[in-house]
């Protein structure tokens, strides 16, 4: 089977043009890691990077009451995207995710925007949308670049009065300067992974931005093979560390069915005449995917679920009281932080509102980008029908009501998926970065990734008569 592989990969590299693309692909991901890696003037980024993973080592020790938890759990989640560009304050540390913001925002925006979706319609209106994507990009960039360059200018206020003169001076020379010069940067180094992904796409192999996103995870590898050996040192047993590979075999495992799923919907074509030319019968069917959502319900998820703790355990502290005579403020400032509590990272009820999300967004997403009403007047237009269904009102309805079953079992799958690593690090004492390798975001993107670059290298194989990844060798000459 080994040998399959191997020669399905040297196949690629025979065809002068996949052999290009290739190499170019790789070329721009190289790139892409050294803007993870090139500091910002002015910032001393091994300051960040010992304090980090200090508190880490002090976060997974911590009471989970203690409220440490959720401000770690964001940076941590957003070094693991950013390939550890955060932790080494480096030009690339607001990472590709602005843009995917922005391009999220907008397939929302399309769906619910009647101008937007009349121009989604219309020829060259996709480019017209990608281009409000870039400037919306632009902005988010700003934005985010402007409070990372105040966090970093006072890293107390972000890791909660943990920062230390131990770990040395972030910011050689705060002021408004640094953090203008600071926001433009980093934005600039957004936008250069931008236009990578863009390129990748274009003359490489597979989704661009996916392949930014999937290479900064792959990066965090080292570190969790160097957590998981600390783990072991510090008296884990030889036999989770079985279970946690059979974890990982599953879980991926897991992932590609459910990925790969889909439903088959029966579609039958009548005969029918278009002018002179007559059209026999034929059979077809219509794909309904398991997750047809992907990996955004949990991408939503962990991006609104991030702020809540760090936000009312803020306003419970500054609201605490500071004098005699503020019982009001101390109750409100009392009931914010026991508020706060219910959004510890890994906590029952934080485990429960996760989950309850997740099916949301699930659903909202199914809601937005799969027309019912539009497939059934397609299907009835060049008369197809479904075996059983009138056509029309009775389709749409019997496809309403199959996709509603196929995003339950979708969304409880990826519900099991995000709540894997909150178990692991809660129950068993997995660090955050070994955890975050057994389910979560990171999972579902590298393995969607992944299948996607291997149905695109096929199909550069298949034009030139190769097989795919599941033979091997060259397919026989049709005459032969």
């Amino acid at each position: 089977m080994f040998k399959a592989y191997f020669d399905t990969l040297a196949n690629c590299f025979k065809i002068e043009e996949l052999r290009g693309r290739i190499w170019f692909t790789l070329g721009l991901l190289v790139i892409c890691r050294v803007v993870a890696l090139i500091p910002i003037p002015g910032l001393d980024g091994s300051a960040l990077t010992l304090a980090m993973a200090a508190m880490a080592e002090k976060q997974r020790q911590a009471d989970e009451a203690s409220g440490g938890g959720g401000g770690m759990g964001l940076l941590q989640m957003y070094s693991l995207f950013t390939g550890g560009a955060l932790e080494r304050c480096a030009i690339g540390s607001l990472g590709i995710m602005p843009y995917i913001s922005a391009t999220i925002i907008l397939q929302l925006m399309t769906a619910v925007v009647p101008s937007l979706s009349k121009l989604a319609r219309e020829e060259g209106g996709r480019t017209q949308i990608i281009k409000y994507g870039r400037y919306l990009t632009v902005i988010i960039c700003l934005g985010q670049g402007f409070v990372m360059s105040m966090g970093w200018e006072n890293p107390s206020s972000v890791f909660r009065g943990a920062w230390t003169d131990d770990y040395g001076k972030l910011v050689a020379e705060p002021g408004m300067w640094y953090r203008i010069q600071t926001t433009l940067m980093l934005t600039t180094g957004t936008l250069l992974l931008m236009w990578l992904g863009e390129q990748i796409t274009e003359r490489g192999v597979g989704n661009g931005v996916s392949l930014v996103i999937t290479i900064g995870i792959i990066a965090r590898v080292d570190t969790a093979f160097q957590d998981t050996y600390r783990m072991f040192q510090e008296g884990q047993h030889i036999f989770m560390g079985f279970g946690l590979l059979f974890m990982a075999l599953a879980v991926v495992a897991s992932v590609i069915a459910v990925t790969q799923a889909q439903r088959k919907i029966p579609v039958q074509y009548a005969q029918r005449a278009v002018g002179r030319k007559v059209y026999q019968g034929s059979s077809s069917f219509l794909p309904l995917r398991v997750n047809y959502a992907g990996v955004m319900p949990i991408i939503f998820a962990q991006a609104i679920l991030m702020f809540p703790q760090q936000i009312l355990g803020g306003l419970g502290r500054q609201l605490a009281p500071t004098a005699e005579g503020s019982g009001f403020l101390f109750s409100l400032g009392e009931m914010l932080t026991r508020m706060s509590d219910y959004f510890v990272y890994a906590s029952p009820s934080y485990l429960i509102i996760q989950g309850l999300v997740i099916l949301f967004f699930a659903y909202f997403w199914v809601a937005t980008q799969f027309n019912e009403t539009q497939i059934a007047d397609d299907l009835k237009k060049y008369g197809g029908y479904i075996p059983g269904v009138r056509p029309g009102v009775s389709t749409r309805d019997f496809l309403h009501h199959a996709m509603s079953r196929l995003t339950l079992a979708g969304g409880l799958f990826l519900v099991g998926v995000a709540t894997l690593p909150a178990i692991l690090y809660k129950s068993f004492n997995v660090p955050f970065s070994v955890g975050s390798f057994f389910g979560g975001t990171s999972v579902l993107i590298a393995v969607g990734v992944m299948l996607d670059t291997m149905r695109q290298l096929e199909s550069h194989l298949n034009m030139r008569h190769y097989d795919g990844f599941l033979k091997k060798g060259k397919i026989r000459s049709r005459n032969g």
